[in-house]
This record gives structure tokens, C-alpha cells and sequence, in this order.
């Protein structure tokens, strides 16, 4: 039996580097095996005729690797709005600010979207 989902986080400045490090990570992933795909696709076509064939799927994993290269975007604009949220507190108690558990929030619903599409359930998450 699975384990439950978390439907409260709380966030703290590492906490959320290392979600943004899984999600990253799992960017990379997707977008490797993605290519991947399209480099054995692109092997099997023997004549112009397959392109028919094959198009579709290299149309499909293209935009994978699409949307893996723009959440990698999105997280080194992240990355560095938090960089420059430490450097303005110094030393002080270090919160996330509203423009970053946004974009926090915007990566998480991306990432169960995806999982939607598999188990057709929907992850909520406070912050």
C-alpha cells in the first residue's frame, strides 16, 4: 500500500534547493531518455516513406525535451531570486519570499500534472 501524499510543506531555504535538485534531476532524466528515443526512431528509418511513421513519436519527444529544457529555465530563475533574497537578508532568518513559493508552486503543479496523466490523482500543497 503506498504511502500517503503530503498535502502541507513546509519550506525552508533547504528544503527547497533540495526539491528543486529532484526536480532538476528528473528534468535531466526525462530529457536524456527522450533523445534517446528520437536518436533509435531516426536509426529505424530505412526510406523517406517511414517518416510518416516515425514523425509522430519524434514530434512527441521533442516536446519533452522541450519541456524539460524550460522547468531547467525556470528553476535558475528560481535559483537565482533566492541567491539574491540571501544576499539582500545576510545573516538574518532566512524565509521564502511570495515571487519564490510561486514559482515553487508552479514547478509542483507541473510536476502533477505529469503525474495526473498517470494515476488520476491531484496534489494540492500549501506553502
Amino acid at each position: 500500500m503506498p504511502r500517503p501524499k503530503r498535502k502541507q510543506i513546509n519550506l525552508t531555504n533547504e528544503s527547497a534547493l533540495s526539491l528543486m535538485q529532484e526536480i532538476y534531476n528528473e528534468c535531466v532524466e526525462q530529457r536524456s531518455t527522450a533523445i534517446r528515443i528520437q536518436n533509435k526512431m531516426i536509426g529505424f528509418m530505412n526510406a523517406a516513406a517511414d517518416m510518416s511513421l516515425i514523425g509522430p513519436v519524434l514530434k512527441e519527444q521533442q516536446k519533452i525535451v522541450d519541456s524539460a529544457i524550460e522547468k531547467k529555465l525556470q528553476l535558475s530563475k528560481l535559483m537565482a531570486s533566492i541567491m539574491s533574497k540571501n544576499l539582500e537578508v545576510g545573516s538574518g532568518v532566512n524565509t521564502l519570499g511570495g515571487d519564490v513559493k510561486e514559482a515553487l508552486q508552479d514547478l509542483l503543479r507541473d510536476k502533477s500534472s505529469e503525474e495526473d496523466d498517470d494515476n488520476k490523482t491531484t496534489l494540492n500543497y500549501k506553502m
